[in-house]
């Protein structure tokens, strides 16, 4: 395939940014994305050009790091994947796509490409754990019954992956679904129940102190996560936001 890339160029966070064409051809329908844009930095390297950041680690669809924004969708235009699970048989040879970063005022651009998204760890490290006492009284978690629904919700929050496409694909760039699947794999299991006040108190506060909007309602957060995360975490969320305020 022959593609057009248009890519945000930015030399750093300061910088105005603009948009970059790049001719790029011979592309094969069963590269990854992300294994098309290392082709593209390949010939911008050989012509002795400054290549394109991007984030990427595992590229194995877990760890959350290539969070790019394709023809206006987090991830591109398939479902359930991300970006370095994306293939370019999603494309048309011809075709000119749109790269870009996530956009968000809790996500600044850092170069080109890549965001920083520490703002997600400082609301984990808000409220987003439990307390274990390792001094011997520590009792096996197996040995504590959950009833199988309540494990089961727990383990698809815990699927979330922090990668920020809710972020990105919500108009009011809102960490609700986030931060209600880190609150929620806790809610539902006795080893959350410690913390559970605080727990969300905390995030919810850090989650507005990072400058994050407010849920729109919409649901484009749930249809762009790859992880399929439900919009259901955010009612838990809200729900056990209520209940704090009122022991609080």
């Amino acid at each position: 395939m022959n593609l057009t890339l248009k890519i945000w160029r930015q030399k750093n966070a300061n910088d105005k940014g603009k948009m970059v064409d790049y001719k790029i051809s011979d592309v094969s329908p069963d590269m990854s994305f992300l294994e098309m844009l290392d082709v593209l930095n390949e010939q911008l390297i050989n012509s002795g050009d400054e290549p394109v950041a991007f984030d990427h680690d595992c590229r194995e669809g877990i760890c959350g790091m290539c969070s790019l924004y394709i023809n206006g969708e987090a991830h591109g235009p398939d479902r359930g994947v991300t970006t370095c699970q994306l293939h370019m048989r999603m494309f048309k040879d011809g075709d000119t796509i749109y790269i870009e970063p996530f956009r968000a005022k809790a996500f600044p651009v850092i170069k080109d490409l890549v965001v920083d998204r520490s703002a997600f760890d400082r609301i984990q490290h808000a409220g987003g754990f439990i307390s274990v006492n390792t001094s011997g009284n520590t009792i096996d978690a197996n040995a504590i019954p959950v009833n199988k629904q309540d494990a089961d919700t727990a383990f698809e929050a815990a699927t979330c992956i922090g990668c920020g496409a809710c972020v990105a694909s919500c108009k009011n760039s809102s960490a609700m679904l986030f931060v209600g699947a880190k609150v929620s794999q806790f809610a539902l299991l006795p080893q959350g129940q410690v913390e559970a006040t605080d727990r969300v108190m905390n995030m919810v506060k850090q989650m507005d102190e990072e400058g994050f909007g407010n849920c729109t309602n919409t649901g484009a957060c749930e249809v762009e996560c790859p992880k399929g995360i439900s919009l259901e975490n955010i009612a838990r969320m809200n729900s056990e936001y209520l209940k704090a305020s009122f022991k609080g």
